[in-house]
């Protein structure tokens, strides 16, 4: 059975064949070569993909970057489109659900959007539903940075908190949207935001997400 990871890794896959390595991406500074590389270090190279979280990896994780970045474009779709070794934590579905729905959605979007012809994607409910369910768990985490009280608000009515505080800024939006915003992606987020305009513009350029 299918897993939304397993879905989204596709779509990115194609999504990134599509487009070339050379095509930008909404990653500052990144184009889709580095993307790639970005997404095949995370999974098969642990020991240096603890850089994105820890200064003393640094080094190591900037070194697998320019490894990975070095290597043919089409070995990295490849390498994504295929999944991680069968060795590693990636490769148990709980797992790779858990850490690789919402990672590789973000990321298609990031290709998806940064393209001049780029149209929105329509996603299915009931996967709106479990990007939602991630984002009640990590809104905390992607918020802790905020600058003002952040609420996020589905359609629906469905609400969470993000980040306690004063001025208060409501963000509503589709959960796709929601959380592209909470990753950091604000300015390509289809959501609507309510709350003092100074809050709201110390918010669109706030340092958001993991």
């Amino acid at each position: 059975m299918s897993t939304h990871a397993k879905r989204e890794r596709l779509l990115l896959a194609d999504l990134l064949e599509a487009v070339g390595p050379q095509a930008p991406t909404l990653c500052d500074g990144w184009r889709a070569r580095e993307l790639a590389a970005h997404v095949v270090v995370r999974e098969r190279r642990p020991d240096a993909a603890g850089g994105l979280l820890l200064n003393v990896l640094k080094a190591r994780l900037d070194k697998a970057m320019e490894e990975y970045t070095a290597k043919p474009y089409e070995e990295l779709v490849r390498l994504i489109r295929t999944g991680p070794p069968k060795m590693s934590p990636y490769a148990l579905k709980q797992i790779d659900e858990a850490a690789n729905a919402v990672e590789f959605y973000v990321h298609a979007e990031d290709v998806r959007r940064a393209q001049p012809d780029w149209s929105p994607r329509e996603l299915d409910p009931v996967f709106s539903d479990a990007l939602w369910s991630r984002l009640e768990k990590l809104a905390r985490l992607t918020g802790r940075r905020s600058p003002v009280g952040l609420v996020l608000r589905r359609p629906n009515g469905q609400t969470s908190v993000a980040h306690k505080g004063t001025p208060v800024v409501t963000v509503t939006g589709d959960p796709g949207e929601l959380t592209l915003f909470c990753f950091g992606r604000q300015d390509a987020a289809a959501v609507e935001l309510d709350g003092p305009p100074e809050a709201i513009a110390k918010l669109t350029v706030a340092e958001l997400g993991i």
